[in-house]
């Protein structure tokens, strides 16, 4: 292998799990701060968490929301040319013709926005005597895949309980995505029981890098979000994990492992599609 080949099919990818005030100010000043940081350690991608910019929750939506472009946007576009990173902007509640979305943006090092994912799945949940959250009372869901290319791979992107849909993440697969990033905020209920498991599922089912952004956690707040930003690899391990609090996790992303392990259980060419299919109805951005 060449060492061009060799330097491309590797990167370092920087996970921001970032300590959320209701401050938006001090909010995109800290995160501007640690993109840079995570620059600086040599990271290629660097992915932010849900509702980076606002606290999470219906009440905070509307009086925190922006449009695209905005102040928290071109924020992240210049840290993300300063820094020449690809910037997954995490998502802040966005404002578009009298509708609010759970919007995440990304960034190319030439700071161009190259897509915007609006959250498809609303988080819409009744678990008795632990949480009733329901996003669909103020917010509007996204109707279109999205998907990016590197000069190492395509990635594909997902909000929070976009990951509980297996479809969606098979269809990324499919598309030729080796690397799905999810910013999300799992609570205290759904993040012990299903926050880890869900990663490695979604990575082990595509035999993908599967990388997760939440907020640090804040046990004052109205929704404590449950922390532990992850990065799994294609054999389903946890590579990088982050505690409860504010961090920066890494991980070195390899695609020659990813190639490898598709090679040694080729399930990508022993799919019966003449029994069975995932389709996408709308094609995405990408």
């Amino acid at each position: 292998m060449s060492t061009l080949v060799k330097a491309m099919s590797n990167f370092r990818l920087a996970v921001v799990q970032l300590d959320v005030t209701s401050v938006k100010a001090d909010n995109l000043r800290r995160a501007r701060r640690l993109v840079t940081e995570a620059a600086g350690r040599g990271s290629k991608v660097v992915l932010l968490p849900e509702c980076f910019n606002s606290p999470y929750g219906p009440s905070f939506f509307s009086a925190y929301a922006e449009r695209i472009p905005g102040e928290s946007t071109q924020m992240l576009s210049e840290a993300a040319k300063e820094n020449k990173v690809f910037l997954v902007g995490g998502s802040i509640p966005e404002e578009d013709g009298g509708k609010l979305y759970n919007t995440c943006s990304v960034f190319g090092p030439d700071g161009g926005l190259i897509l915007k994912h609006r959250k498809i799945h609303l988080f819409d949940i009744d678990v008795p005597g632990k949480i009733r959250f329901q996003e669909s009372e103020t917010l509007s869901p996204g109707n279109s895949l999205s998907m990016f290319e590197t000069p190492f791979c395509k990635v594909g992107v997902g909000i929070c309980y976009d990951m509980r849909f297996a479809e969606l993440a098979q269809l990324y697969s499919r598309k030729g995505c080796q690397l799905l990033v999810y910013p999300g905020a799992f609570n205290m209920t759904t993040g012990p029981a299903h926050w880890e498991l869900l990663q490695r599922g979604r990575a082990v089912d595509n035999q993908v890098y599967v990388a997760t952004a939440s907020p640090a956690r804040d046990e004052s707040a109205s929704y404590v979000a449950w922390g532990h930003s992850t990065v799994v690899n294609p054999w389903g391990e946890v590579v990088s994990k982050a505690g409860p609090e504010e961090a920066v996790i890494y991980a070195d992303i390899d695609l020659q492992y990813l190639a490898d392990i598709r090679q040694q259980i080729p399930i990508t060419t022993q799919r019966r599609d003449d029994l069975y299919t995932v389709t996408s109805v709308q094609e995405g951005s990408s």
